[in-house]
């Protein structure tokens, strides 16, 4: 497995990777009505093209195995992981550990005392596996459809950050 900067020909994969994350990992914690609203089944190239200048501004991390994307994630200046997604494809083959290692890292270099993100139910039992814990319940509205999630955190000691 290989961990390394997204390029740019690369994010419309990276969309693919994030409404399957979403529309099939995610289904099992979240109702099909939250689904829609967090992926809707039908993006128009608009709202494509949007997403993924997003992404691009985020300058995400890829891990590819055996030279497929399987997944990505980013981490901000100031701690906050925007996004993580692993394809469902690639499920339970090491691939969020992958990326989360990269992100440990990162964090390290950059001097960072804490990691934050808003963590989908899904995902919240492989954060706590890393270390974050839950500090707030949250209830955000997507498209007028309350998607809850949960604020976690990780303190990273002084020893982490050398």
């Amino acid at each position: 497995m290989r961990v390394r900067a997204a390029r740019a020909d690369e994010l419309p994969a990276l969309l693919a990777i994030f409404r399957a994350a979403v529309r099939t990992t995610a289904a099992g914690d979240y109702s099909a009505e939250q689904i829609d609203a967090w992926s809707p089944p039908h993006w128009p190239s608009a709202q494509c093209e949007a997403w993924i200048e997003r992404v691009r501004a985020l300058h995400p991390f890829v891990a590819e195995l055996d030279g497929v994307l399987a997944g990505y994630a980013d981490l901000q200046d100031d701690g906050l992981i925007d996004h993580f997604y692993v394809s469902p494809d690639f499920a339970r083959r090491g691939v969020g550990a992958a990326l989360m290692a990269q992100l440990l890292a990162c964090a390290r270099e950059r001097g960072l005392h804490a990691l934050r993100s808003h963590v989908s139910r899904t995902a919240q039992p492989f954060f706590a596996r890393f270390g974050f814990e839950v500090v707030a319940q949250r209830r955000p509205l997507v498209r007028g459809v309350e998607v809850p999630n949960a604020e976690m955190r990780l303190s990273l000691g002084a020893g982490e950050r050398a």
